[in-house]
């Protein structure tokens, strides 16, 4: 026979048994009690909902507030829609970008919404051809070492490992990158080729934006031939219809329960009072400063080393990786805001998309008051791009502001020269803006939608878990510089961690929102590979880890490599970090060689470049000889090309070979992850 699970029973011998068994009556009583206890929750439950007042609920970047359709096909046929601008971002400028496209759309009769390529099943891009006069628009940032922004990770796999029939798509594709990057664009310019590869239609070429220079001036150049190509491609005019639309409309909150409204969480609520694993950009974890001290000796600059806590919080890194760290803006500026505009920056309020199709239903977490948005939210800090310029032009009341702005709103030769002098050049924020023209006063909420999202800032972290688990170290320059205009501007992240400074007794420490980043800028497996490390200035930072991590192998009685780092800085006895640190180092074994370069110790400048130049043999015989790993880590713009370009040089002379096969050589280098590089412009 079978039990009720379908299980054979072997039976040899048959007796009476009773109709109901002792195991019958107890599966009954707890049935009956499970029973019981589910119908008196539920009804509970739902009395409880019927008392509580309706009040708006509280929502945020995170999955709960996206819709669970991930078929942007499905929403662009129930709403008439033709173009959907996508956007891989990693800082919020690219997803900028595709709002404004999505906008202007309706000027040439091409209703638009913009979506997260995460959050869409990018297999319908086939569907496509269905829509009349459809148009796909890609704006597309490269990341890190010409990687895809976190976000369009899944969409470049699928392009890369499918084969999708896309014939029929019309597209086209705009690319944030920064020239003095190796991989310039390289994200953009894969999927604008994969795309017609598989059989889409380019509407119109390929945009390059490039923020060492001005991206925003690459891009208004761009979407105005796209426009053009577009109106070509499917024989349209422009309806030449100039209105600003709000994409959110303001919500009053002012009845909305104190417990029920942010406080600067990133996304989920309360979420810095019951933390919980695992923390991300979108969950950081609240850390303790547990130390913040001066590396600099002496002069007017300052370098700091902090250690954050993440004892019990489950977080773990791998030496190389960065972390994360969420700034705040200063009160300050926040408060001078609320003055400018005779704002209550207490007064509660929320942001709705007036897109009810929209997977994103805020432009930041709502509701909040006005202080929280502009000092945990909002960019203040940054020059606003000339869209901003352009939206504030109906705020303007004295005539002259009205003509300043739209000038330089426009796309005339004097008006980017405009823009170009008094925004960048003299490196106003919205702050200065709203002081240098005192008859602009936009609305607070309109103002709070216009300004960017405040970025996280990421750190390369100092310090080797295996000699540091319960801590992150990092080294940060204070950043604070005068503009043309007389105004200080300090970097918000510096200037707020210069504050946080611990304490010795029981008074609670200070504590800033963080998360790990990943990172590609490893060790090699095996610890007796010889490394070569360049990086002067904070460049240091990982190779501090690095060392830490040789050091450790070192004392369990591992084989190490040589471990070869070249530093520099102004002065020895005044910004030489670590040095105490690095000297034990090269005293006990573990740094085989230390290069110093200070620059201002001596009439002619001395950099490590030059020291690179004078030690070629040595260099050689690392990477070349003995297959070893060369890192940089420092400036993008200047540094890191200058020593690319002596260790071509060094692979020519040494290795005898061509320009051509040095280059190659070097490429392979950087293909089999033994040159590496951490930089920033």
């Amino acid at each position: 026979m079978e039990n009720s699970e379908g299980v054979k029973i072997e039976s040899t011998v048959v007796t009476e048994e009773p109709l109901i068994s002792a195991l019958d009556i107890a599966l009954f009583v707890v049935i009956i009690t499970v029973a019981y206890f589910w119908y008196f929750k539920r009804d509970k439950q739902s009395s409880s909902s019927e008392k509580k007042p309706y009040t708006i609920q509280p929502s945020s970047l995170s999955s709960i507030e996206q819709t669970s359709n991930s078929s942007f096909i499905k929403k662009l046929k129930s709403t008439g829609r033709s173009l959907v601008v996508f956007y891989g971002s990693q800082t919020g400028t690219a997803e900028e970008f595709a709002g404004r496209i999505a906008k202007e759309g309706a000027r040439y009769k091409m209703k638009g919404m913009v979506a997260d390529p995460e959050e869409c099943d990018m297999a319908d891009l086939v569907e496509m051809k269905e829509i009349q006069k459809s148009l796909a628009i890609f704006c597309i940032a490269t990341y890190g070492e010409g990687d895809p922004t976190d976000n369009a990770m899944d969409f470049y796999e699928w392009l890369q490992n499918g084969d999708a029939d896309l014939e029929g798509l019309n597209y086209a594709v705009f690319g944030l990158g920064n020239k003095t990057y190796e991989h310039y664009n390289e994200i953009a310019i894969y999927i604008d080729q994969r795309l017609e590869e598989l059989g889409a239609t380019r509407v119109h070429e390929i945009g390059l934006g490039d923020d060492d220079a001005n991206i925003e001036d690459d891009f208004v150049s761009w979407k105005e031939k796209l426009w053009e190509s577009v109106c070509s491609h499917y024989g349209i005019e422009e309806t030449g219809e100039e209105s600003n639309i709000r994409q959110y409309k303001l919500v009053d909150c002012s009845e909305v329960l104190p417990e029920r409204i942010f406080s600067g969480e990133i996304s989920r609520l309360k979420s810095y009072e019951n933390q919980r694993f695992p923390f991300d950009v979108k969950n950081p974890y609240l850390s303790k400063i547990a130390v913040n001290r001066e590396l600099h000796k002496s002069g007017d600059r300052s370098c700091m080393h902090i250690e954050f806590d993440i004892d019990g919080s489950k977080m773990r890194y791998d030496t190389g990786d960065h972390v994360a760290v969420y700034p705040k803006d200063s009160s300050e500026l926040v408060d001078k805001i609320g003055e400018l505009l005779n704002a209550d920056l207490d007064a509660v309020f929320s942001l709705l998309n007036t897109d009810e199709e929209s997977s994103k239903k805020h432009p930041f977490p709502c509701p909040c008051t006005y202080r929280t948005a502009l000092t945990y939210y909002l960019d203040i800090t940054s020059n606003p791009r000339t869209h901003i310029m352009k939206e504030l032009i109906e705020y303007a009341s004295d005539p002259k502001d009205q003509e300043k702005l739209k000038l330089m709103a426009s796309s005339t030769p004097e008006g980017k020269k405009e823009f170009h002098e008094w925004i960048l050049r003299d490196n106003r924020n919205i702050v200065h803006i709203l002081e240098d023209l005192p008859s602009v006063k936009p609305d607070l909420d309109h103002l709070c939608e216009l300004l960017p999202r405040l970025q996280c800032r990421y750190y390369s972290i100092s310090s080797s878990p295996k000699v540091y688990p319960k801590s992150i170290h990092i080294t940060a320059v204070l950043v604070n510089y005068t503009t043309p205009t007389n105004r200080v501007n300090k970097g918000v992240a510096t200037n707020l961690l210069a504050q946080l400074i611990p304490t010795n007794d029981e008074l609670p420490q200070p504590t800033i929102p963080i998360y790990i980043r990943r990172s590609q800028f490893r060790l090699p497996p095996k610890s007796q590979t010889p490394i070569v490390m360049i990086g002067p200035g904070t460049g240091l930072a990982p190779f501090r880890g690095f060392i830490q991590e040789g050091d450790y192998a070192r004392k369990e009685g591992r084989e190490i490599g040589e471990m070869v780092l070249y530093f520099g800085c102004r002065k020895k006895d005044e910004d030489f970090i670590y040095e105490n640190e690095l000297q034990e180092y090269v005293a006990n074994g573990t740094l085989t060689k230390l290069h110093l370069a200070f620059s201002r110790d001596q009439p002619e400048k001395k950099y490590v470049t030059h020291l690179l130049e004078q030690n070629a043999d040595e260099l050689w015989n690392i990477i070349g000889e003995k297959s070893g790993h060369l890192y940089v880590c420092g400036d993008a713009r200047s540094m890191a090309k200058d020593v690319h370009s002596i260790i071509v040089k060094v692979v020519m002379e040494k290795g005898q070979m061509t320009n051509s096969q040095a280059l190659n050589y070097v490429k392979k280098m950087e293909q089999q992850k033994r040159y590496s590089a951490d930089v920033w412009s």
